[in-house]
């Protein structure tokens, strides 16, 4: 019984990885399609977000399973509530890259991003992306020190963000006020997608130590 037990949440867990993966590969094929009007690469982005929602609801079945069957305590408990947490972020990562998908499908055959912006878009794509690959990493390793790390990784994100609003707000801007719709609303998909990403490595830091990752205090290194 307890082995099935672990298999179960070693199941779950399984899950979470392989849920971040995909949304990680969404959110890059996303910026490509939106980037180069691709309609076939957005339209496979919209369609493949349904598997991550099949996953989330695999691992809210499992996780109430076990809340219900094993009434788990202690580190076990913390593992299947903060299971149900990250899995409902990167449900919401995934919805953000179809998002984009959708965007590059409403604008096709012209491109969403004109091109004086095409640089700074590009460059949220591809490090929304990475974090998400980063979060991935961390919820196999579970390693604290890369998970808090990523909060300082997702200060560029923020900058670019800002930079978008910059752009918009300039004088110069000869873009008309629809393309200034859609370039706030994809500079905003891939911004909260940054957040959901940094939001799944900051429940590996409470899931590890039991404090959030805004208390954890990492020990000093020690004296060599």
């Amino acid at each position: 019984m307890r082995e099935a037990y672990h298999e179960e949440l070693a199941s779950i867990g399984e899950g979470l990885v392989e849920m971040a993966r995909l949304v990680g590969s969404a959110v890059g094929r996303a910026t490509a399609a939106l980037m180069d009007a691709d309609l076939a690469l957005a339209e496979s982005v919209i369609t493949a977000d349904v598997r991550v929602d099949e996953l989330q609801r695999e691992i809210e079945e499992r996780a109430i399973g076990l809340l219900a069957r094993q009434q788990p305590v202690a580190t076990d408990l913390r593992t299947v509530v903060t299971a149900l947490r990250m899995s409902a972020d990167l449900e919401r990562a995934g919805d953000l890259a179809a998002h984009v998908a959708k965007l590059a499908r409403l604008r096709h055959p012209e491109r969403a991003v004109p091109g004086d912006l095409h640089r700074t878009v590009l460059e949220m794509g591809q490090l929304a992306q990475r974090l998400m690959a980063q979060a991935a990493e961390i919820l196999v390793t579970r390693d604290v020190e890369a998970a808090l790390q990523m909060e300082h990784d997702d200060d560029r994100m923020d900058e670019l963000h800002r930079m978008i609003f910059q752009h918009l707000l300039d004088d110069r801007w000869k873009h008309g006020v629809e393309t200034a719709v859609d370039v706030t609303l994809v500079g905003r998909y891939y911004e909260r997608f940054a957040d959901h990403a940094v939001s799944v490595a900051r429940r590996v830091v409470y899931l590890v130590t039991g404090e959030r990752a805004g208390d954890y205090i990492p020990d000093p290194p020690l004296p060599t």
